[in-house]
């Protein structure tokens, strides 16, 4: 924690995260453009803040992207709203603006879960576990090229190609996201215009990345292959942010928050 603090005493380094809070997944050289700073100072600031994990990084071909992760200030808020007896939903959801950040073409959420990778791993993959926060029952023998079957409460997702695109366990797994089929759209069918357009996008694919960090894992989930101006994107990128911090909830407490 005194990483965290030392990371944000800067106002150099506050104004990196605000620029990566306005838009997220940048390269130094977006990073520095319009900056009053040499490109070795602001290449150390970037350096400390991923010190205190403020800061991820990940890469694209050549680029390595740099992505602002506000899991380390969510814990410095819980432990003294909870000392204070402050608002706690009012505030958090000050501070959750800065983690789920949507790019242009992608959605990425960084988290770090009191876990094992083992265990993070099967909460992805167990039906059992995903029926509990997530509400759905996610069904694949997860070998790459297999089927995943979304079983929700009203309806059963099985279209054939949404399939396990990478699986390496207990570290990485993608797959391609489920299309609006017929099935769904009659039991989901109240946004009849969302539907519509929903279902004429290209199929999209996530990826989960599972890192031991410490005692802790480092998940981060990252869903891209949308169609230009998708609909879908902005669906799952509400989605995701109450998924993912029930599954974060569930592995730490063994009960998963409320979701939907």
């Amino acid at each position: 924690m005194d990483d965290v603090f030392k990371a944000l005493a800067d106002p150099s380094r506050r104004r990196l995260l605000d620029r990566l809070n306005e838009r997220n997944g940048q390269t130094l050289q977006e990073l520095c453009a319009g900056l009053d700073m040499a490109r070795q100072s602001v290449s150390k600031h970037l350096a400390v803040l991923e010190a205190a994990r403020l800061v991820s990084t990940s890469r694209r071909g050549r680029e390595k992207l740099h992505f602002l992760n506000a899991e380390p200030i969510n814990a410095i808020a819980d432990r003294w709203m909870t000392r204070y007896d402050r608002a706690r939903a009012d505030a958090l959801a000050d501070l959750k603006h800065a983690l789920e950040e949507t790019m242009d073409d992608k959605f990425v959420y960084i988290t770090y879960i009191k876990s094992t990778p083992e265990r993070t791993w099967a909460a992805l993959t167990d039906p059992a576990f995903t029926k509990r926060y997530w509400g759905l029952a996610l069904t694949s023998d997860w070998q790459v090229g297999s089927t995943v079957t979304w079983e929700l409460d009203k309806v059963t997702v099985a279209d054939g190609g949404s399939v396990v695109l990478a699986a390496e366990p207990p570290k990485l797994l993608s797959y391609s996201w489920h299309t609006i089929t017929p099935e769904f759209v009659a039991a989901f069918g109240d946004d009849h215009e969302f539907l519509a357009k929903a279902s004429a996008e290209r199929r999209s694919k996530v990826t989960f990345e599972i890192e031991p960090a410490a005692d802790l894992v480092k998940l981060t989930v990252t869903h891209d292959d949308f169609d230009p101006g998708s609909v879908i994107l902005g669906g799952v990128s509400e989605g995701w942010p109450p998924i993912l911090s029930s599954l974060k909830t569930l592995l730490e407490t063994g009960e998963p928050l409320a979701v939907g």
